[in-house]
C-alpha cells in the first residue's frame, strides 16, 4: 500500500519516483512537517530496487517560494547554538538531492526562490518552465543562505551578482545561461521533459549510472565544496543570530501589516535590473 503523506504526493512511474510538493496555497513553502514528509519520501525511494531515478516538482503555481516565513516568524530562538541546530536540519535537508545516490531531477516552473532554489540546485539535474523565476532575496532582508551552492555551480562573477544583491529577478533563460538549468521549455511541459530525461536515465544500467554521480559528486567533494558549504552555514548561523535593523523592520511589517506589505519595503530600496 502507497505512503500517504500531508504536504507531499508520491507516485511510482515505471522506474521513476514522482514527488509533488503540495502545499499550493503557499506557493509550496518548506515548513517542518513538508521537510519530514519530503525526506521519509527520498528514504523509501532511495531503498526501493525498482527506483532508478527521482522527479522532483512542486503542484499549483510555484516549484517552491522558500522556507515558510510564517512559521519562522512563529518560532522564538534562544541563541547561536539553536540557530545552529535549526540551520543545520535546514541544510541536511536541502543536501538529501545532492547526497541521494541515485539521479535526482527537478522540473520547475513559477518561483524557484530561497530554500527552492537550494532545492533545485541539489538536483543533478534542472528543467525549467519558460517564465520561471529564481532568486535568493534573503540578502535583501537582511537574512542569510542554507545552502551555498550557487557558487559551484556557476561563475564567482555571476554568483556574487546574484547573491550580493538578493535578486530574485532571474529568469529561465537567464538561468540557462549561467549553468544552473539543462533544459528551459514551455511552461507546463517541465514535467513531461523531466520525466523524458528520467526514462533515459532509467534505461541506462543503474550501477554506472549511479556510481559515475558518485564520481561526478566526489570530484566536487575533493574540491572542497562539502567544507566550503558547512562554512557557509557557519557564515549564516551567525547572519540569522545577529539579527539586524532589517530584519527587525521587515519583521515589524510581516506582523503589522502582512507579508506583501513586508516585501514591497524590501525591495523598494533596488533597481529591479
Amino acid at each position: 500500500m502507497a505512503q500517504t503523506y500531508e504536504t507531499i504526493e508520491t507516485a511510482i512511474d515505471g522506474r521513476i519516483a514522482v514527488l509533488s510538493l503540495n502545499r499550493p496555497q503557499v506557493l509550496n513553502a518548506i515548513n517542518r512537517k513538508l521537510m519530514a514528509d519530503v525526506t521519509a519520501a527520498m528514504a523509501g525511494f532511495i531503498a526501493d530496487p525498482q527506483v532508478l531515478a527521482i522527479v522532483l516538482h512542486g503542484r499549483g503555481r510555484a516549484f517552491s517560494a522558500g522556507f515558510d516565513m510564517k512559521e519562522s516568524a512563529q518560532r522564538t530562538v534562544g541563541g547561536i547554538e539553536e540557530w545552529r541546530q535549526i540551520l543545520g536540519a535546514d541544510f541536511d535537508f536541502l543536501i538529501q538531492f545532492w547526497d541521494c545516490p541515485k539521479p535526482t531531477i527537478a522540473a520547475v516552473h513559477g518561483f524557484a526562490l530561497a530554500g527552492g532554489f537550494e532545492m533545485a540546485l541539489s538536483c543533478d539535474l534542472t528543467i525549467a518552465a519558460e517564465g520561471t523565476r529564481f532568486g535568493e532575496p534573503e540578502p535583501r532582508f537582511g537574512s542569510g543562505i542554507i545552502a551555498l551552492l550557487l557558487p559551484w555551480m556557476t561563475t564567482p562573477k555571476l554568483a556574487k551578482e546574484m547573491l550580493l544583491t538578493g535578486s530574485d529577478q532571474i529568469d529561465a533563460r537567464r538561468a540557462l545561461a549561467m549553468g544552473i538549468v539543462n533544459h528551459v521549455v514551455p511552461a507546463g511541459s517541465e514535467l513531461e521533459k523531466a520525466m523524458q530525461v528520467a526514462r533515459d536515465i532509467a534505461a541506462a544500467a543503474p550501477a554506472s549510472v549511479q556510481l559515475t554521480k558518485r564520481a561526478i559528486n566526489r570530484s566536487y567533494e575533493f574540491a572542497g565544496m562539502r567544507q566550503a558549504l558547512l562554512a557557509g552555514v557557519d557564515t549564516d548561523v551567525l547572519i540569522e543570530s545577529a539579527g539586524g535593523p532589517e530584519r527587525a523592520e521587515f519583521n515589524r511589517l510581516r506582523r503589522e501589516k502582512g507579508l506583501k506589505a513586508a516585501l514591497a519595503w524590501r525591495d523598494a530600496k533596488f533597481s529591479g535590473s
